[in-house]
């Protein structure tokens, strides 16, 4: 097993975190004129708020939908993206951490990975 030192985990850290972001504000961004082009037409009326549909909700729906060109889907896939980008951050410090053998920091990172994941799966 390839041991990280601090130098190497901040590397790696740095670049996921960054093409985490990058990602996901080009798929929103490519997702918004989509949908700009898409849904021409009048102005929306926002007196009345409707929440969005079960299939925006649902991400394997989300996924498919991003693949068949759907905007809405998209710009769901991009926000799931940019939710995800730190969890991957916590993922890849547990795994830097397990490498040099830092009992108490893979131990805190499993925690605040173990909230993470049930807060995602489980929340509101």
């Amino acid at each position: 097993m390839m041991t990280w030192d601090d130098q190497k985990m901040e590397e790696i850290v740095s670049n996921m975190l960054r093409i985490g972001v990058l990602t996901a504000a080009s798929l929103v961004f490519v997702g918004g004129v989509m949908y700009l082009f898409q849904h021409p037409g009048p102005v929306p009326n926002y007196r009345h708020f409707h929440g969005e549909p079960g299939i925006l909700r649902d991400p394997v729906s989300i996924f498919w939908g991003a693949i068949h060109g759907h905007a809405r889907e998209l710009i769901q896939l991009g926000l799931l993206v940019l939710i995800l980008t730190p969890i991957a951050r916590v993922f890849l410090c547990l795994v830097g951490f397990f490498s040099q053998r830092d009992r108490l920091y893979v131990a805190v990172s499993g925690l605040v990975l173990a909230v993470l994941l049930y807060s995602l799966v489980f929340g509101h």
